[in-house]
């Protein structure tokens, strides 16, 4: 039952980070007449350049969230919530709205990732304090 909720929650923030986006007009570009959207769905060599776009985007969500924690800085935008904090919904934000421009199933997928990590042998106490187990 929790995981139904953790899917159907994650699936309606995936709607709605990409519908905000579309809205804003991040999907389109304006001085071209270009609709990015179909670009990305339809594969082409600029919707797969317009993917890694997004991916690096992503990653610098991230990046400024551990600029922010090595720092100890509250957020610039929203002062009272730790600069971490605030970065981490950016990348999620960034994500959702990318899996939900590829109509990707990502809400399915964190549940079934969950699941699958719950039982895998090398995510267990004992292999990854063993010699050669992941220490991170």
């Amino acid at each position: 039952m929790a995981a139904d909720h953790i899917e159907l929650g994650l699936a309606l923030l995936q709607k709605r980070a990409h519908d905000a986006s579309a809205q804003a007009g991040w999907w389109f570009d304006k001085p071209t007449g270009v609709c990015l959207l179909t670009e990305v769905r339809n594969g082409t060599r600029f919707g797969k350049a317009l993917v890694a776009e997004k991916l690096c985007l992503t990653h610098s969500e991230v990046s400024e969230g551990m600029e922010g924690h090595r720092k100890g800085l509250m957020d610039d935008k929203l002062p009272h919530r730790p600069a971490l904090e605030v970065e981490l919904a950016d990348a999620i934000i960034r994500i959702a709205d990318l899996a939900g421009a590829l109509n990707l199933d990502v809400a399915g997928a964190v549940v079934e990732k969950m699941a699958f990590n719950a039982v895998r042998p090398d995510h267990k106490s004992e292999a990854r304090f063993a010699p050669g187990g992941k220490a991170y």
